[in-house]
């Protein structure tokens, strides 16, 4: 099992333009600090969302730069893109590719490409995209496209939603043939896409690791029975997004968990993503979620929606994550209200004292199969 970081830069809406602007760029900074500090207590990724538009939810809308400038802070995470969006009203195919190979670059490897179509009409009706069904048709269309760009040599295409003249598109990837892929997958059906693809799975899917445990399933199933990616090798590997909180007093977790105004950001993924299946009683925005009850983090800590406690009480957590198949979990340390200080705290005893006791290899999994379909290359 390995861990990571979940990065979406949640801007709580402050009482004038000035207060929002610098509470804006304390959240982004904040964002850069996490991702320090989680590489140097052993989480493996760092995953950064693109949205558009999204107030609030999500304010990290060229993740491309600040990827950049944490890899420049770091030396052993990787940064990964959860997602970078393929239609090309969003970002140009040849954008893309190049996007991925300077950032493969500039971090010497360290880049892990996650694609997806997009999870909200706000954002592509905002580029002028009509439906969902288009964006699906776009995103199948260009990933083979963008693949074909970072092979050595020229390229040129005409097609159904994007053309191109013969270009040579620069640079090509650091690393061959390309850095690894993900996608992202919330139902059963994008699950075993991803599979059969060959790729790996950002899993978006709400609910416990035991409702998880049949999606992965397919997936896993799926790239079993993958013999020809899409890409130049297999990435079988699951990530499942959750919450963290962990230090030396159980209670005290508990209670910052309870005051992490996770009610209200629940309220903005229902808002803003209208792709996710809304469950029965979550009210209609403005109306919010409630926050929680300790008697409700309590019931959710069992479940294994939310990692909370002491070390102890957070690795029975993660268990039910490997026992539901997943390959890596990924937690959103700032998806809250939390302060900086507080997450780096709980980071650094999760680091100490969990982490160790599930990831005893030092080198990704990304890269470990990679290197064992086809060489050091």
């Amino acid at each position: 099992m390995e861990f990571a970081i979940f990065h979406s830069a949640h801007v709580l809406t402050q009482e004038n333009d000035e207060a929002q602007r610098k509470y804006e760029h304390m959240r982004l900074m904040d964002e850069v600090a996490i991702g320090v500090t989680g590489d140097k207590v052993g989480f493996k990724y760092s995953w950064f969302t693109e949205h558009h538009f999204l107030e609030e939810y999500s304010h990290i809308s060229a993740s491309e730069v600040i990827m950049s400038y944490l890899a420049g802070r770091t030396e052993n995470i990787h940064l990964g893109s959860g997602i970078w969006n393929l239609t090309p009203p969003v970002n140009a195919p040849a954008r893309t590719a190049e996007r991925v190979a300077m950032l493969d670059h500039v971090s010497e490897g360290r880049f892990e490409w996650g694609v997806g179509r997009g999870s909200s009409s706000t954002e592509y009706k905002g580029f002028g995209i009509p439906d969902s069904d288009t964006t699906r048709a776009m995103a199948d269309e260009v990933l083979p496209q963008v693949l074909e760009m970072m092979k050595p040599g020229r390229y040129s295409y005409d097609g159904e939603c994007f053309s191109m003249p013969e270009r040579m598109v620069l640079p090509k990837p650091y690393t061959q043939p390309h850095p690894p892929i993900w996608m992202a997958c919330g139902s059963p059906s994008t699950f075993e896409k991803a599979g059969k693809l060959g790729v790996g799975a950002l899993c978006f899917a709400m609910g416990p690791p035991s409702k998880l445990a049949p999606l992965i399933e397919t997936y896993k199933k799926a790239i079993a029975e993958c013999d020809d990616p899409i890409g130049g090798y297999v990435n079988d590997n699951v990530a499942a997004v959750s919450r963290l909180f962990c230090f030396e007093d159980g209670d005290r977790a508990r209670e910052v968990a309870a005051d992490a105004g996770s009610g209200y950001y629940q309220s903005l993924v229902f808002k803003w993503l209208d792709s996710v299946v809304k469950p029965e009683g979550v009210p209609e925005w403005p109306a919010l979620v409630p926050e929680p009850t300790p008697e409700e983090i309590k019931k959710a800590v069992e479940l294994g929606v939310l990692v909370a406690g002491t070390p102890d009480e957070c690795e029975i957590g993660v268990q039910k994550y490997v026992d539901a198949g997943a390959d890596q979990v990924i937690f959103g340390l700032l998806n809250n209200n939390v302060p900086l200080e507080i997450v780096q705290e709980s980071a650094e005893t999760f680091g100490k004292h969990v982490i160790p006791r599930f990831d005893k290899d030092p080198v990704h999994s990304t890269a470990r199969q990679r290197e064992a379909q086809l060489g050091s290359a």
